[in-house]
């Protein structure tokens, strides 16, 4: 596969967000997920993923290679049998034609980004087109302090039927927000599954820091408040399998709160040291 990227990598993403629910859970009347023995705040790989999605559809839609897989328009064995219809494959074996199953995968590998990135479970259906597993791994991200989640009250003049139109109080409703947190988010890149399984390239892997970069700046809502994208640090090894454990690369990142500040309230509120003193092989880019 011509243009795979053959470093690994790993990165560390600082967002924060202000008056706002960066990842509602269902589980919890859809208030902002937190750690119950800590109190600090989580925001999940899912989450912070769906928005990679998001914004790479938004970015290369229509081009070829660059089509979603994992979204809200028709069901995901209709694009299983798809890939079957293109490549004028024998459908409905149920996965049992090994052969027909790799070249269904590797079509969705070439037409589908997420794919490629984050691997799919593509084994359902009659069409299958196997399981991937993905070169891009994201960790839970979690916040540098406690959070304090809060239900606010608000109301609205418009009634949605004529019974409560006659009634005539004002609407009610709740929202929950957090009003400030930082959050620290560690992922993985490996070469050695790009490279024998997704074929994920360079241009793949700048479209991924493109959309990290920017994956708040196209998905604002009142819900989620202001939520921004505040630091990207990428550590680049010289070789594929690495030259470095990933936990000694992400401890050079010591992210603290300034002790004079009892409750943060904005990013400044915090100090970030970086130990550039990397391992042999290993170099740290600043993306942002």
């Amino acid at each position: 596969m011509e243009n795979v990227i053959n470093k690994r990598y790993e990165f560390v993403m600082l967002f924060d967000v202000e008056n706002g629910n960066p990842n509602g859970d269902p589980d919890a009347g859809n208030q902002p997920r937190i750690d119950p023995e800590t109190a600090l705040g989580i925001v999940t790989d899912v989450c912070l993923k769906r928005k990679i999605r998001n914004y790479v559809e938004l970015a290369r839609e229509g081009e070829a290679g660059y089509n979603i897989l994992i979204k809200n328009d028709r069901t995901l064995n209709s694009k299983f049998t798809e890939a079957y219809d293109t490549l004028g494959l024998a459908k409905k074996q149920n996965g049992k034609n090994k052969e027909d199953v790799q070249k269904a995968q590797q079509y969705m590998c070439q037409n589908y980004f997420d794919v490629r990135a984050f691997g799919a479970v593509m084994s359902t259906g009659d069409d299958q087109c196997g399981t991937v597993r993905g070169p891009v791994q994201i960790n839970f991200a979690r916040s540098i302090d406690p959070v304090f989640s809060q239900d606010i009250t608000i109301t609205r003049q418009a009634k949605t039927n004529e019974k409560r139109e006659n009634a005539g109080n004002a609407e009610m409703g709740r929202k929950s927000i957090v009003y400030y947190g930082l959050y620290r988010a560690e992922g993985y890149i490996s070469a050695s599954l790009a490279q024998k399984v997704t074929g994920f390239s360079e241009e793949d892997l700048a479209l991924l820091w493109e959309a990290v970069i920017n994956m708040f700046e196209n998905d604002r809502s009142a819900a989620r408040g202001k939520m921004c994208m505040r630091k990207l640090y990428v550590f680049e090894h010289e070789s594929m399998l690495g030259n470095a454990p990933s936990h000694i690369l992400f401890e050079k990142i010591d992210v603290k709160r300034d002790n004079g500040i009892s409750v943060p309230r904005k990013f400044s509120d915090y100090i970030i040291t970086v130990d550039k003193t990397m391992p042999e092989g290993v170099t740290i880019v600043e993306k942002l």
